[in-house]
């Protein structure tokens, strides 16, 4: 029996999108793939609203986040942990043999502006790294606010994690001067794993052709004059996965980003309002995820039996992750799921709890 999933990655894909990775193989120099790629690009931009270079990259969100290291630091970079997947992009950083720093919170707890700038005023940092949505936690960073303290620090360049947020979360991009912003597949974009997105500035690119040693498959120059030449990647692409966000970036943008917002923020409300009437909500009060929400469990229920029993009627949600399993769990309102299967999985936890 298939679970509905209502994790956070990888999330429920409809049948049709499914169905578009059946298409015919076709080449991957061919002109028929460039058109794919080149409307992918653009179909993605305008759902964005950015005019910053887009790419599509055959990888895991994991990919970028090593890419826009290796791109666009030479030596020091600050980031901004509270969380698991912040962590590890801190972690990826010093596996690159960067010098990085790292402005720690409890998690659950938001990274503040104040904290950047403390950080920020020392001069010492090229660039930083936060996640805008931090996934093991439900936390969604005020990048609004911190996007005021990095104004004043305009050489900076400004990375942002949105692999858990990126079309079911509004941020306006190119307004809040977000230098390079990542996101994959199996999260909002209710796609198979397999493809990560993203933006790049001018300024990005430009520190990007200063770097050395920056590698090969990640390589920003490299993607950008390979798509100038002929709307091509520079290596083999995953096309059946290309033939679905193709599809799936037509459905997005009829429905219209501010009416996917709305959609987003409405199950996001229904989830928090019954989390804090049986439980109470892990993430901090006026901080919390518009995608996934982590819920603090008060009860002490068992969450691998709640999704056992979920298992038979046809659900799944997700324990806490890491150090917080069994201590939490989060239920994921992303992609193309709606209010109304919210309503069902809650309903069906409420009957095995007996809430």
């Amino acid at each position: 029996m298939h679970k509905k999933l209502f994790i956070p990655g990888p999330t429920e894909v409809r049948q049709d999108i499914l169905d578009a990775q059946a298409k015919p193989m076709i080449g991957h120099r061919s002109k028929d793939f460039a058109a794919i790629n080149d409307g992918v690009i653009n179909k993605i931009k305008k759902a964005l609203n950015t005019k910053n270079y887009t790419y599509v990259f055959t990888s895991s969100g994991t990919g970028v986040m090593e890419g826009a290291i290796r791109n666009c630091v030479k030596k020091d970079i600050l980031h901004a942990v509270n969380g698991a997947f912040s962590d590890r992009w801190f972690k990826i950083s010093k596996a690159c043999g960067k010098s990085a720093d790292a402005i720690t919170v409890p998690w659950g707890k938001a990274i503040k502006p104040e904290m950047i700038e403390e950080k920020l005023k020392t001069k010492k940092y090229e660039a930083i790294a936060l996640a805008q949505n931090e996934t093991s936690t439900g936390v969604r960073a005020p990048v609004e606010q911190i996007a005021e303290v990095m104004k004043k620090y305009p050489d900076v360049i400004w990375l942002v994690d949105m692999v858990s947020s990126l079309m079911g979360d509004i941020v306006d991009v190119d307004k809040l001067g977000i230098d390079v912003c990542i996101t994959s597949s199996q999260k909002c974009f209710a796609l198979p794993p397999g493809l990560a997105v993203c933006t790049v500035s001018q300024k990005a690119l430009d520190k990007t052709r200063t770097v050395t040693d920056r590698g090969y498959y990640f390589d920003f120059d490299a993607m950008q004059k390979r798509y100038e030449k002929d709307k091509q990647t520079p290596t083999t692409p995953a096309i059946s996965l290309f033939n679905a966000l193709n599809l799936q970036m037509d459905k997005i943008l009829a429905e219209g980003m501010e009416n996917r917002y709305k959609r987003h923020i409405a199950m996001a409300e229904y989830v928090r309002a019954w989390a804090k009437k049986h439980f109470a909500m892990f993430s901090e009060e006026g901080y919390h995820s518009v995608t996934v929400s982590c819920i603090d469990n008060t009860r002490k229920i068992t969450v691998a039996d709640l999704n056992s029993e979920l298992g038979k009627r046809g659900f799944q949600i997700s324990n806490g992750y890491g150090d917080l399993k069994e201590k939490t769990f989060r239920i994921a309102h992303m992609g193309d799921l709606t209010l109304d299967e919210i309503k069902e999985v809650l309903k069906n936890i409420d009957e095995i709890l007996k809430l």
